[in-house]
C-alpha cells in the first residue's frame, strides 16, 4: 500500500537531495519523508472517515456501547475495538477525541487509545508465522490487559481537567437529534473537521517524526542487541526507553523483533520493545500535547510503561 511513497522517498532522498545510499545520513532522511507523507495521508483519510461516520452516528449510540453500567465492560469493549481498527498511533487519536466529545469516558477512551496502535491484526499473522501460535497469543492477550487495565487505572484517576478545555467545547449532547444532513454536506462537514484538525497538530507532527528519524537513522542497529540482551536485569526497561521514539507501527517493527531475537534478545524484551514503539510513539505524544495537559501525558506514558515493563519481565520468565 506504501510502496509508493517509498519510491518517493527514495527518488527524493537519493536523486533529488544526492545524499548517498546506505549512509546513515540517507537513512534519516529516507524516513522523515517517507513518515511524514504516510502518516498526514493516514491522518487526512481517517479524520474524513471518522467525521463522515460521525455524521451518521448519533453521540448517544456511542456512549451507550462504550459507556455500560458496569465501567469495566466499557473498557474492555473499547480495548476490543482498538484491535479491529487497524491505526497507528497517531491516526488512532481523531477517534479518541470522538470519543471524548462524544461523552465516553476518558478512561475508555484510553483503553481504545493503547489498543489500536499496539494490536494489530497484521503484526498478528506476522507473529504466528515467525514465532508461531504461543508467542502471537501472548500478543495480543498482554496488549489485551495492558489497554484494558491502563484505563481503568486512568478512570479512577478523575483526570478530565487536564483535557484541553475546547475538547469538551466541541462536545456533543448526546440528547439532541442529529439535523439531516445531505451526501454533500457531510463531504463539506467532513472536509473542514478534518482541516481544522491538521492545522492544529501538524508541527508536533513534524517535531516528533523529526526525532524519530534522527535516532533511526544515527542509532547503531545493533544497540539494542548489545545493551539489552538476554540476562540483564535492565533490558526490558531500557528497550522501551530506547522503543518510545522509534515511531512505527506493529507490522513495520516485526522484521526489527525477528532480527533482535536472533542476535539473542530474549522474547519478552522484544515485546516490550514492540509494545513501546506502537503506543508509546514521540509523535503520538507530540499530537496528544495539543489536546491534553502535560501531566496527563505522563500519567498515561508512565501507566502504559510499567504495565509493559511488568508483561516484558514476566514473558521472559515463563519463556
Amino acid at each position: 500500500m506504501f510502496y509508493p511513497i517509498q519510491l518517493l522517498a527514495d527518488w527524493l532522498t537519493y536523486t533529488v537531495f544526492r545524499i548517498a545510499p546506505k549512509t546513515l545520513l540517507g537513512g534519516a532522511v529516507n524516513f522523515f519523508i517517507f513518515d511524514t507523507i504516510k502518516i498526514f495521508i493516514l491522518l487526512f483519510v481517517i479524520i474524513f472517515a471518522v467525521s463522515i461516520i460521525r455524521s451518521y452516528l448519533p453521540p448517544e449510540k456511542i456512549r451507550a456501547i462504550l459507556s455500560r453500567k458496569n465501567k469495566y465492560v466499557g473498557n474492555v469493549l473499547a480495548s476490543l475495538l482498538g484491535i479491529i481498527t487497524p491505526f497507528c498511533s497517531c491516526s488512532a487519536i481523531p477517534l479518541f477525541l470522538g470519543f471524548v466529545q462524544a461523552g465516553v469516558p476518558l478512561g475508555t477512551t484510553f483503553s481504545f487509545l493503547i489498543a489500536s496502535p499496539m494490536i494489530n491484526e497484521v503484526a498478528l499473522v506476522l507473529l504466528l508465522g515467525l514465532f508461531g501460535w504461543k508467542i502471537a497469543l501472548i500478543y495480543i492477550i498482554s496488549g489485551l490487559i495492558i489497554a484494558i487495565v491502563s484505563g481503568i487505572v486512568i478512570g479512577h484517576l478523575k483526570v478530565e481537567n487536564l483535557v484541553e478545555s475546547f475538547v469538551y467545547e466541541n462536545s456533543i449532547n448526546g440528547n439532541m437529534d442529529l439535523p439531516s444532513m445531505t451526501r454533500k454536506e457531510r463531504i463539506a462537514y467532513a472536509l473542514d473537521y478534518t482541516k481544522d484538525i491538521l492545522k492544529k497538530v501538524w508541527p508536533y507532527i513534524l517535531i516528533g517524526i523529526g526525532l524519530g528519524a534522527w535516532i533511526h537513522g544515527y542509532l547503531p542497529a545493533d544497540f539494542l542487541a548489545q545493551y539489552a540482551g538476554s540476562g540483564k536485569w535492565y533490558a526490558v526497561p531500557l528497550a522501551v526507553l530506547i522503543g518510545i521514539p522509534l515511531y512505527s507501527n506493529a507490522a513495520g517493527v516485526i522484521p526489527l523483533v525477528s532480527a533482535l531475537t536472533e542476535k539473542g534478545v530474549s522474547m519478552g524484551t522484544t515485546l516490550a520493545f514492540m509494545m513501546s514503539v506502537t503506543a508509546l510513539s514521540l509523535p503520538e505524544f507530540m499530537i496528544l500535547k495539543k489536546v491534553m495537559k502535560l501531566k496527563l501525558i505522563f500519567i498515561f506514558a508512565g501507566i502504559v510503561a510499567v504495565g509493559i515493563i511488568f508483561t516484558g519481565y514476566l514473558f521472559n520468565f515463563i519463556l
